[in-house]
């Protein structure tokens, strides 16, 4: 049995890592990323997130929407088109 998200939707592990980057402060590894693939019918099929030593993270989720969380307040949502026509929903902020 494939692994699923918090959803449920099965996915195949495609790959995660951190970079060479070192922060000097606390000597700790780089920014992290990892990789799924959600198959041909999900609308963003190759979802991955990152996250980074400022705090700050990303989502491209399997279903076509975004998040950004900049990891000192803000944070952007943008939700996936909301039908086959293209019409693209907004993106929201706050802080």
């Amino acid at each position: 049995m494939a692994p699923q998200d918090n959803y449920g939707n099965e996915y195949t592990y495609r790959g995660s890592g951190t970079n060479s980057q070192v922060n000097s402060n606390s000597k700790s590894k780089g920014n992290h990323y990892c990789n799924r693939d959600f198959g041909s019918e999900a609308p963003n099929s190759n979802a991955y997130h990152y996250s980074n030593q400022n705090g700050s993270y990303y989502y491209s989720n399997p279903d076509g929407s975004t998040y950004y969380n900049s990891g000192n307040g803000s944070s952007t949502y943008t939700p996936p088109s909301q039908d086959s026509q293209g019409s693209q929903g907004s993106a929201k902020s706050s802080k």
